[in-house]
This record gives structure tokens, C-alpha cells and sequence, in this order.
């Protein structure tokens, strides 16, 4: 078996730095590159063709549309489905107008993440962890501002009439108090993913991988555990 891991917006795989040790043991571990396209067809397509034949998915935030458009595209190549912090919603009208702003400046001068933005993505007890607001201000400033352009624009369609199509075993995990993504947001996925299997990662903001990695760890694992089917390699 092995993992195909997905990031999320101006994220890169340092995401899952501190996760890949506890996830090993179910195969190698690969990383999707969403640096690269301005869709999420064209993403979901570059992941595929990179990816193993056969992959257990695990998808973030944004790298959650890329997931389940994976799924859409090579269900028969997905064996299991874990989506962290993400929504199966469309641009709201706030989304809309920010997009339509980015999409009217010619030039975009990119100066990196704000630490604002960083923290708000933050549990309130991790707002002075400055290792992390650093760690997520260099992976943006790794991939840049044409980057930034690409994957603020991307079109994000409401998908929850469309979530009853996923059929391979499927966990979602929300953060106690991601202040990005509601809990409302994680419930609709759960409630649309028939047979899916739903967890709250306590003291944890929007960024679990970074801020709950060992607990993180421990929930994907152990529902991995219960999977039938043969998902580990022993």
C-alpha cells in the first residue's frame, strides 16, 4: 500500500513533516504538487499521474477539493479517504469579491502570508507560537506569488449534492476550533459521505497537521486499523 498526501493553500509537504513518521507503516508516503495548475482537475490529474497505482488519500483544507476530485477522476486507485479541515461548499460572496480583486490587479505584488492571516488559521493558544507562524509564512514564501495568484483563483463549485458519489472508506477530521472551516462545514461532509467516519481533534485550530500532529496521528491510524480490506501491508 502506500499514501498520497495532499496540502492546502500555499502550503507544501513540509505540512506533513511532523506526520509522515507515524504514517509510514502503511507504504511509502507521496506528496501531490499543487504549485503547478489552476484548476482543480488539472491538480487532481498531475496528482494521478505521479501517484502509485493503488493509495490511501489524505487531503487538507483545499488539498480536500483536490482529494475528492481524485476520487471523481481514479476511484478505482483510492482505497481510503481522509479529509482534514476542509468543506465540500462553494465561494461564498466575502470569497467571491476578494477573487474578483486579485483577478482585476495586473501585477500582484506578493510579500507573503500576513501573520494576521497565519494566526487566524491558529488555535488562540498557538497565536504566540512563532515557530509555526514562521514555518507556514516559508512555505508560502516558497511557492510564491504566481502561485498565490493561481490558488486564489481557483474555482471551488458546491459539491454537496455530489458527495453520495464517494464510495471508499472515509474519515473527516475537524479541528475544536478551526476558525476557517465551521463545524458545520465538516458535519455536511460527513452526513454526505455515506458510511464515513467523523472526529474532532481537541485544543487545535485550522492547521492540525502543525498544531496536533501526534493526536492527528493517532486518529488516522487508528481508524485505519479498522478498515477492512487489507489497507496495511502486514
Amino acid at each position: 500500500m502506500a499514501m498520497l498526501l495532499v496540502p492546502g493553500f500555499m502550503l507544501d509537504a513540509d505540512l506533513w513533516r511532523d506526520v509522515e513518521p507515524g504514517l509510514s507503516r502503511f507504504g511509502p508516503i507521496s506528496h501531490a504538487d499543487l504549485s503547478q495548475d489552476a484548476t482543480l482537475h488539472d491538480m487532481a490529474r498531475r496528482a494521478l499521474a505521479e501517484a502509485p497505482p493503488k493509495f490511501i488519500l489524505l487531503g487538507f483544507s483545499m488539498g480536500g477539493y483536490v482529494a475528492r476530485e481524485i476520487v471523481r477522476q481514479a476511484p478505482e486507485r483510492v482505497t481510503a479517504l481522509i479529509l482534514v479541515a476542509t468543506s465540500a461548499r462553494g465561494d461564498d460572496d466575502v470569497q467571491a469579491q476578494r477573487k474578483a480583486a486579485i483577478a482585476g490587479q495586473s501585477v500582484l505584488a506578493f510579500r507573503g502570508l500576513s501573520t494576521p492571516a497565519v494566526v487566524s488559521s491558529l488555535h488562540p493558544d498557538n497565536a504566540g507560537r512563532t515557530d509555526l507562524v514562521a514555518r507556514i509564512q516559508a512555505m508560502g514564501q516558497r511557492l510564491g506569488g504566481e502561485v498565490f495568484r493561481r490558488q486564489s483563483l481557483l474555482d471551488r463549485h458546491d459539491e454537496r449534492n455530489a458527495l453520495s458519489g464517494i464510495e471508499c472508506p472515509t474519515l473527516v477530521i475537524a479541528g475544536d476550533k478551526d476558525r476557517l472551516r465551521s463545524r458545520t462545514e465538516a458535519v455536511e461532509l460527513h452526513e454526505g459521505i455515506r458510511g464515513s467516519s467523523f472526529e474532532v481533534i481537541g485544543n487545535t485550530g485550522h492547521m492540525i497537521p502543525l498544531e496536533a500532529p501526534e493526536r492527528l496521528v493517532e486518529v488516522i491510524t487508528g481508524w485505519l486499523d479498522m478498515q477492512a480490506g487489507g489497507l496495511r501491508p502486514d
